[in-house]
This record gives C-alpha cells, structure tokens and sequence, in this order.
C-alpha cells in the first residue's frame, strides 16, 4: 500500500459524539523521515481525526492519536511504545464515546485485544464533543493511508478495515483469544448495526478493493498501485525482512517487502520473515526483476540459516545454500562450477526445500536442475543441488547481490500471493494449495505462511 490510498465522503453521522474504527495492519517499513497517516478524517482544519505511525515525538513509530473539534485541540495521544514488528499483524482498535463522566474513557485504543494504557502525550477530550471524523463533509475528506493532500502514506498490508457510526465498541467484536495458542485473531463481525456512515472492508474483491460490505454502500474510491494480497491475519506469509538486511546501505525494500534493491558497487543481502525447521517441504520462486548494469554473477538465490549479521561474512559452509547467476552453486563457502546454465533478467529461479530427506531443488521458468549443468528435468527426475542440509536448523529464503557486480539490482521473490513486486504471475501454475505461483508447485511442497509451517512443518 506504499503508493496507494483509499478515499471517501461520509454523510450525517448517526452519532457523531460515538465511533469505533477496527483496522487489521502489518507493517512494510518503519518510519523514516516521514510519519506514515493509515486513518484520517477531514473536514477541514478546524475539525479533523488521524491516527500515524509517528516519527516526530522522539519515539519513532509510536502511534500518535489527534484530534481537532471547532478548532479546538480536543486530543493529542503519543503512545509509550514503538510498534516496530514488520512481520505480523497488529490489530488496532479505536473506540469513542465523549459523552462518558471520565476523561481518559472518552477514546480508547486497544492492541491486539488489551487496552493500551502508557502514553508519553495526553490531553483527553472535553465531554460531549463531535468528533472531527463524523462530522458531515465532503470532497473525499476521510482517507485511509495518507493525508488529505496524499502524503505521509502508510506502508504495508491492510485487512478488514472497519467502522461503526455511533456505537463504542469492545475488540472482542472483532478480535478473539485463540483458545489454544492465546494468540489474538480476527473474528468476523456480525450482528453490528454499523450507521449511516459505518463501513466495512474485506477487500476480497480484486476488482473492487473499495467496496464495502457492511451494507451501508459507503464504497470507498482506490488511488495508485493498490493490490490483493493472500496475507492476512488469518494466514501470514513469508516477506522480504527489513530488520535482517546485511550491509544495508543504499538498499531498499519496496512493494510489500517483495523486492529488495541493492546499490552500485556494494554487497546487499536478505534473508525471509518466515523460516522453516524440523521437517515439512516449501516452495517459493525468485528472479531478477530489474537490472542496470551487467555481470554474470550478479545474483544468488536459496536458503540461510541464522547468522550473526556483525560479522563480516554472515553466510558459512553449512549455513547457506544458492546459486548464483553465472551457472555456480555454493554452500556459504565452497563453491561449485557448471551446476546449472546460469540465469538471467526475468528468468524465474524455482526453489524447493525438502526438510524431510535435508535436500534443496532449484529449478528455471518451469523446468528443473540435474545438478550437472542442465535444467531440463521434470521435478520426479531432478537432482538435488545440496544433500545432507541440517534440519535441526531454521531455513528461510536468501537473496543476494554480489559485491563484485558493480551494477543495481533488484531481486523480487513470490512467496505465494502471486506479485515479484508490481508485477504479476502471468498465469498461475497447479497444486499451490490456494497460494499462487508462476509455476506448478511439486507435490508435496507447500507456501511459506504460518497455515502450512504450523501444519506441515
């Protein structure tokens, strides 16, 4: 969502001196020198509600609440903590009511269920006030991501964003306690009388990711590059990881955290959010997505165990596993020539991890590797690259630019939501198990998300 906004107008409120907003997020990338908006409401600057990841209150990335009525600074919230996980989802619940005796009751913002209590800002609302965001505006004033004027946008996934026009609702109608691991989930509202401008979106439909599904028919307008994305709450899958980036400078990691960008003349690495261990067989696929400059062996691409990322080489003999682009293929630290014909812009490298047996498979553009300079096998008849791989350890994904390769790069992975990047598989191959890939995805392989870790690995 780092170049995408939703917009709308709302009506008369049902209840302008009540709401609550739910809203499902997982981050892409912290804050830099921008604050990044994911809730405003606007009329103008005398009435207006936003809710930022802040990177102006000496705490980056704490949530900062606002809130404007008649003029009047009516909130000003700076949370204690920093929400800096760029792997999982938060969820974040506002729920208003001005017309409570208490001042600190008037909004409170729940994370994941429990109420958030430690603020290094508070000025709490005066009693009975309408709030800015429920006020009846016009000209596209509530947006989710960004400001009125379309900077400060949020960066990452959204799911199930929802509002209830005059009601002050509990988390629990829209989040719940997983029975068995305590973990916090979604939970499908139902029964909710959502008001005149109530709304909510699933984003479900891919060719209207504006609608709303509340009933209330407050569709919602989608500006830029907006995509669906298979991760959600429910189910997360695999990114690219901004927090295990080795020698980072002049890197960068866009669109969802599917493609990683390295710099001329530098080394650049990544390894994946998810990683599998013990047993279980996973897929995903790699490419070269944008290339200036040449060099034959600009890219690597396969698995990484944990590494110690101070170290100068991070990648040992036996704790990683790729090929490069020029035809090698190493394990950290001995290297082999002739393994494969090489690959290079565009081409789809396909990678299957088999914890089962410790082997790892490599294929190109839907044929498979004999591990002896060919890819021209179907995966029953391919050979494995690297045997023995120790399963005790934790596997993800592995992307490198070569420090020899003084060009700019960026490599693009497709862990199963269908994108390398902007850009989407052309036509889905078979058996991914709801996860969508250029190529048919083995028997027996499956995606890099919690469902399949939690019931395969």
């Amino acid at each position: 969502m780092a170049n995408s906004y939703l917009t709308s107008n709302t009506g008369t409120a049902t209840n302008a001196k009540k709401f609550t907003l739910s809203m499902w997020i997982k981050r892409s990338k912290l804050c830099d020198s921008n604050s990044q908006r994911f809730y405003q409401g606007y009329k103008d600057g005398n009435d207006r509600f936003y809710v930022m990841f802040d990177n102006t209150s000496g705490t980056p990335d704490a949530i900062w609440i606002y809130a404007v009525t008649g003029g009047t600074v009516e909130l000003y919230w700076t949370s204690s903590r920093r929400f800096r996980d760029t792997n999982g989802w938060y969820h974040f619940v506002f729920s208003a009511d001005s017309t409570l005796g208490t001042a600190a009751d008037r909004l409170k913002v729940y994370v994941n269920g429990v109420l958030e209590t430690s603020f290094t800002k508070t000025n709490n609302p005066s009693q009975n006030i309408d709030w800015g965001n429920q006020l009846a505006q016009t000209n596209n004033d509530l947006t989710i991501s960004g400001t009125e004027s379309q900077t400060q946008l949020f960066d990452g996934y959204m799911s199930h964003v929802a509002f209830v026009d005059g009601q002050a609702l509990a988390p629990t109608e829209f989040g719940e306690t997983d029975s068995t691991s305590g973990i916090w989930k979604f939970k499908s509202p139902s029964g909710i009388t959502w008001g005149n401008n109530g709304y909510h979106l699933k984003f479900e439909n891919s060719g209207n990711m504006g609608l709303d599904s509340s009933g209330e028919g407050n569709n919602f307008t989608v500006n830029g590059n907006l995509k669906q994305a298979l991760d959600t709450p429910s189910n997360v899958y695999c990114t690219l990881n901004p927090l295990d980036v080795f020698d980072d400078d002049g890197r960068t990691l866009s669109e969802g955290n599917l493609n990683f960008t390295t710099s001329s003349g530098n080394n650049g690495d990544i390894s994946g959010t998810i990683a599998a261990s013990g047993s279980g067989k996973f897929y995903f696929e790699t490419k070269v997505s944008a290339q200036s400059g040449s060099s034959s062996n600009a890219a690597r691409f396969g698995i990484i165990g944990v590494r110690d990322l101070s170290k100068t080489t991070p990648y040992v003999a036996g704790n990683s596993y790729y090929i490069y682009s020029d035809g090698r293929k190493e394990d950290g630290a001995n290297t082999t020539n002739s393994a494969h014909p090489g690959y290079s812009l565009n081409d789809i490298v396909q990678v299957a991890l088999d914890l089962d047996n410790g082997n790892i498979y490599f294929g190109l553009n839907g044929n498979w590797g004999d591990n002896s300079g060919n890819f021209n096998q179907t995966f029953g008849n391919a050979t494995a690259f690297f045997t023995s791989i120790n399963t005790d350890g934790f596997w993800s994904v592995y992307l490198q630019k070569n420090v020899t390769a003084d060009n700019v790069l960026t490599l693009s992975a497709n862990f199963g939501n269908g994108y390398f990047g902007t850009t989407a598989i052309t036509s889905a191959g078979s058996n991914g198990n709801g996860s969508l890939f250029e190529y048919d995805v083995p028997s027996g392989y499956y995606a890099l998300n919690t469902k399949n870790i939690n019931t395969y690995g």
